[in-house]
Formats: structure tokens, sequence, C-alpha cells
């Protein structure tokens, strides 16, 4: 990807502050750079085969805080990878401590709001997986994304209810931990939905 393009594509979607601090992981970094349409159960990911250089992807609709932590994340993903290999715990001690570098230079007024940034702060002593694993912290973003203010939260929802999520619908079952056991009506198949993203309800359970 020509850097032209990929700054770009920066711009595009996260805090102008943080754009130059980006860029130069990506330089110090290398990884071709997509980003993609919404996705059920994940709003970024980190692929690498041997032989071919790493892939960093990340859903379009996330608003610019979610996408800028989201992206330090994959990274983190990226060179944890270099350093052990595979082995390693996807989200173990070496990623965490890697995701805790990086954001650092990001945990500034100037990039995050500061009632953002104290949550942030707080999360980043013990980094989740999934920012959705964070209740307090998915709704602070939630208050900053103005297509979520009044959006109504799968955790919102008893067992058993219909609901739309991406243009597909759902039957939600049991918590798993931090995500639901949700069966697409159409396919019949399971999917793990983080309990807060928001849905479009459709049917409430009468249980």
């Amino acid at each position: 990807m020509e850097e032209s393009r990929f700054k770009l594509l920066l711009e595009k979607h996260i805090p102008a502050a943080a754009i130059p601090y980006c860029l130069q992981l990506w330089q110090h970094y290398p990884f071709d750079f997509k980003v993609r349409k919404k996705r059920i159960s994940k709003v970024g990911d980190f692929s690498c085969r041997q032989g071919r250089t790493p892939v960093i992807t990340i859903n379009h609709d996330s608003h610019p805080y979610l996408f800028l932590m989201t992206y330090i994340h994959e990274v983190a993903h990226l060179i944890v990878h270099q350093r052990y290999g595979w082995k390693h715990e996807a989200h173990g001690d070496e990623w965490k401590n890697m995701f805790n570098q990086l954001m650092i230079p990001v945990l500034r007024e100037d990039i995050y709001p500061l009632y953002l940034l104290t949550v942030l702060r707080k999360h980043m002593m013990d980094p989740k997986a999934s920012s959705f694993s964070d209740s307090m912290l998915t709704h602070a973003f939630r208050h900053f994304d103005e297509n979520q203010k009044s959006t109504i939260l799968l955790s919102d929802l008893p067992e058993g209810s219909v609901f739309g999520f991406h243009g597909r619908w759902f039957q939600k079952g049991l918590l798993k931990r931090t995500r639901v056991i949700c069966k697409e009506l159409k396919t019949k198949r399971d999917y793990l939905v983080p309990q807060d993203v928001p849905v479009e309800v459709s049917q409430l359970s009468l249980l």
C-alpha cells in the first residue's frame, strides 16, 4: 500500500492529532491495511501467513475513538507476533504489555475527550481482548457516537428476544461470560455476540 493512500485512510477514520503516530507505527512495522464492512463479532483483526505481508482490518463504521484504539490493539498483535511467533497467548501478558505501551502516546486530551480518557486509562490497567468486554468503556464510547446514543443494547433484551444486527436477524440465547450465544434465524447457526453491541429490536420474549 502506498503511504499517501494509507494516510488518507487514517485521516478519514481517526482523530487528526493521532495520525503522525499511527503512520509511524505503519512505517516501522509494515502491514496491509484494509477497512471492512460491518462484521458481527469483531471490529478489527490481525492475520499473518508465512511469506506474506501481515494484514490488519478494521470495520468502517467504527467511530474515530474506537477506530484508533482498535488500530493500536491490532498493531500490538503484529509486534508481539513478530517477536514471539505463535508461541504466546493471543491476549496474554506479552500482548497486554505491548498494547499498553503503544497506547500511552495517544492517551492525551488533544486526542481523546477527558471523560473518555479517564475510562480508557482505567481500562488499560488490564486491557481486555475486546473493548466490548469492558461495559464501562463500551458505554463511554457510545456517549461519543451520535449514531448509538439512542440505540438499545443486546444486554438490555431478555433471553429469547428476536433482534436485528448488521442486517441479519437473531434470537438471543444464554450469556457466556461477556458474549451471548445467539442463533441466526435464517441459517440456524450460533454466534457469540458481545453483550453490549447495539441492536434493532423486532420482538421481545414473553418468558
